[in-house]
Parts: C-alpha cells; sequence; structure tokens
C-alpha cells in the first residue's frame, strides 16, 4: 500500500503513514486483512452464508456486507440495538449494507451480550440454517494471519510502528510480523487496559504496549479537539482520518512527539487502518447535536 511521509518533527523524527484505506472503496485496511483468509475458509467449508455482529456504524458489518455481494455470500448482521430496526434509511452503514444484500436481525443491546454464548448461536442456527461466523470486529486467528501481511519489507526500517486498537487483531499481527528490533505502540479507541490478554493470545512477540490515553471518553466517542484535528490534519496533508479508530491513534502519536516522547531520529509508521465510511454516519450524529462537522472528501 501506499507509503507517504507526513511531516519530520524537532529532533529529525520523521513520521510516516501506510495507506491501508486505499486497498478497496469499502472493504478498506484491516477489514480486507481480517475477512480475507476468513472467506477462503468459508469457500472451504462449501459455506454459502456469512453471519457476524456489530452496531449501528459498524465497518465491520458494512466489509461484510460488501465481501459477500463480491466474493458471492450471503450474509446476515446480528445488530446491535432493536430500536434501529426502523431507522435504516436514516443509518448510512445499515442502508449500504442493506443494498449490498445483507438481512439484519436486530436484537436488544442485553441479548447481544450473550451472542458469544453457545446458547445464543444455537438459536441463531435454527432461525438462519447453517453459516460461517465471524467475530463482531473480525478477529480470530485467520484474521490475524491476514494482519501479518500489513507490514512488508519496505516497514523493516521503521523504530516504532503505531496503529488503532479495537479487538485486538489487528495489533495482534502487526506485532507478529513486526522485527525484534521495533516497538509497535496500540492506541485502543475503547476506555481501559482490558484489551492486553486478548492481544497475548494472538501475538508472538513482547515489543509492544498500549497507550491508554487518547480515547477521547470512550469507543465512538468525540469531541470539538478530535474533529478539529481531523479537519486540519486533512487540509494540510490531504489525508481522509475516521474519527473512532485513526485521527485517535494519529493525535496521540503526534502529542507524544511534542512532549518527548520517542528519541531522537525515530522513525515513526502510521498505520491506517481505513474505517472512513464511518464519517458520515458521525456527522449525522454531530449534526443533531449542533456540533463542527468532520469536512473530508470520503
Amino acid at each position: 500500500m501506499q507509503l507517504q511521509k507526513i511531516v519530520e518533527f524537532k529532533n529529525q523524527i520523521s513520521l510516516f503513514i501506510k495507506r491501508e484505506d486505499l486497498i478497496h472503496p469499502i472493504i478498506s485496511g484491516n477489514k480486507f486483512r481480517k475477512l480475507k483468509y476468513n472467506l477462503t475458509e468459508a469457500k472451504k467449508q462449501n459455506q454459502t452464508t456469512l453471519l457476524t455482529f456489530g452496531g449501528a456504524f459498524s465497518n465491520h458489518i458494512l466489509a461484510v456486507a460488501a465481501a459477500g455481494k463480491e466474493y458471492g455470500f450471503k450474509t446476515i448482521g446480528i445488530i446491535r440495538g432493536e430500536e434501529l430496526e426502523t431507522k435504516i434509511e436514516a443509518n448510512p452503514t445499515l442502508k449500504k449494507a442493506q443494498e449490498f444484500g445483507m438481512v439484519f436481525d436486530f436484537i436488544s443491546r442485553e441479548e447481544y451480550r450473550t451472542k458469544n454464548n453457545p446458547e445464543f448461536v444455537n438459536k441463531v442456527e435454527k432461525k438462519f440454517g447453517n453459516f460461517y461466523l465471524i467475530p463482531e470486529g473480525g478477529t480470530n486467528e485467520l484474521a490475524v494471519i491476514g494482519c501479518q501481511e500489513i507490514l512488508t519489507k519496505v516497514d523493516e526500517d521503521f523504530d516504532f510502528i503505531c496503529c488503532a486498537v479495537g479487538t485486538g487483531g489487528t495489533i495482534s499481527g502487526i506485532i507478529n510480523s513486526s522485527k525484534d528490533c521495533q516497538k509497535v505502540l496500540g492506541f485502543p479507541a475503547l476506555k481501559g487496559d482490558f484489551l492486553q490478554e486478548d492481544i497475548r493470545k494472538f501475538a508472538n512477540m513482547d515489543n509492544w504496549e498500549l497507550i491508554t490515553d487518547y480515547h477521547f471518553g470512550g469507543y465512538a466517542k468525540i469531541d470539538e479537539k478530535l474533529i478539529h484535528f481531523i479537519n486540519d490534519f486533512y487540509m494540510k496533508y490531504s489525508i481522509p482520518l475516521d474519527p473512532i479508530y485513526t485521527s485517535k491513534m494519529t493525535f496521540g502519536v503526534i502529542d507524544l512527539i511534542e512532549k518527548g516522547y520517542f528519541p531522537p531520529k525515530s522513525k515513526i509508521l502510521l498505520i491506517h487502518t481505513g474505517g472512513l465510511q464511518g464519517v458520515n454516519g458521525m456527522n449525522s450524529v454531530l449534526r443533531k447535536k449542533n456540533i463542527t462537522q468532520i469536512n473530508i472528501n470520503v
């Protein structure tokens, strides 16, 4: 993918970004990587239907729907929030996923929390028949193998590799394909430090750290400061950032540079994991709150 230099800071610290968002217009970034080998396995098992889980503006839901249409699978999305069933037309993510052929099953948040229980899966099987199950966010062993392909030989000269963290699959793949001399920094989009265990299930190296100070209040939370950062970054570098993941990681890295976290002459690589489809959904929320819009072309 395209490697783009952003800027050189004081102390000869250089910042680059890897444009994984350019892999595919819909199935972009880490979603493409996570689905790649899962789709291969589904075909190997002669499965014709993909079933997965997600919320109102889920990148993963849309990516699975698009992959289903492109590669010949039926798709089912178990959606968190019964109230969304009457709001599909007003939701750009769900509307597009439906246009790609995805069938929805809207369930309560309480029931959604049981989605990993065998009883819940059995109930869904009775309702929909056989399917290939892809976890929420897409993270499993095959997804991690796909994410190991994010880093290539051209990335071996970087001292630090930085990426946003949702369910831990992407950073696990990056850790596994990084070099011993590199440090991998993850920037969780969710509050808390609970992802450490999830990452250790898949990561086979210890050259990583989670930076938990840049979640901006938690998953899908955003404020005026981050909106202005996204807009200014786009004006300066013509690189669109999504409001949930990559923008928070990029903000965090630049803030850490300014605070002297990185040694002089450090070469830092940011991984753009896509998710730009979420901008329209976020802007619809911001409009209702009469807050500044995200002004980028996606």
